[in-house]
């Protein structure tokens, strides 16, 4: 039995991450892929738990290794998804998540064409600039760059093998379960 590799992408605010821990409660047998980064581990933050906290040099030699399945540089420090945990995995018959950005998604796909490609979208962007705002993390700002950024991924959307609104947040998890559940 060959593994799935489901790629999970959406703006900023649009609840990816909050659907994500749901289907992981429900569905132990998925693992979420591990990011690597450059940046410092934050208070609580375990090394190959939460990141792989890499040193610039060897996050570096790793881009050059090709040993990395995506990658970016943002506000000054590296992240990316290293190859070989996601390999194994569906190697073992086992699927692997990845909850990542537009631009990683776009990698992804040109490296693992057939993985099931997964976009959540706002029900609209007053929706979304609420739920941002309910947040209380960002500066008006960020909040300005945030939504301009998600129109762009929004625009996006038709890339992905499927979209899904994130309205209720009992429906978008059974249409998330249910597409999930077709690769088994």
């Amino acid at each position: 039995m060959t593994g799935r590799l489901i790629v999970l992408t959406g703006p900023s605010g649009v609840g990816k991450g909050t659907l994500l821990k749901a289907l992981l409660e429900r569905h132990p047998e998925l693992y979420l892929s591990i990011s690597a980064t450059t940046r410092s581990p934050r208070e609580g933050e375990v090394d190959g738990t939460h990141y792989y906290f890499y040193p610039r040099d060897r996050f570096e030699a790793t881009i050059e290794a090709g040993a990395l399945l995506e990658w970016a540089e943002f506000a000054g420090n590296y992240y990316g998804t290293p190859i070989e945990p996601v390999r194994g995995r569906i190697d073992r018959g086992e699927s692997m998540i990845l909850e990542i950005e537009l631009a990683g998604a776009r990698q992804v796909a040109k490296i693992f064409p057939t993985a099931l490609r997964i976009f959540i979208l706002p029900p609209d962007l007053t929706t979304l600039e609420a739920r941002i705002r309910e947040r209380a993390t960002d500066s008006e700002d960020a909040i300005i760059r945030r939504l301009e950024q998600a129109k762009v991924e929004i625009a996006a959307q038709g890339e992905f093998d499927y979209q899904i609104i994130n309205d209720d947040f009992q429906t978008a998890l059974g249409e998330l379960e249910g597409l999930v559940a077709q690769g088994k």
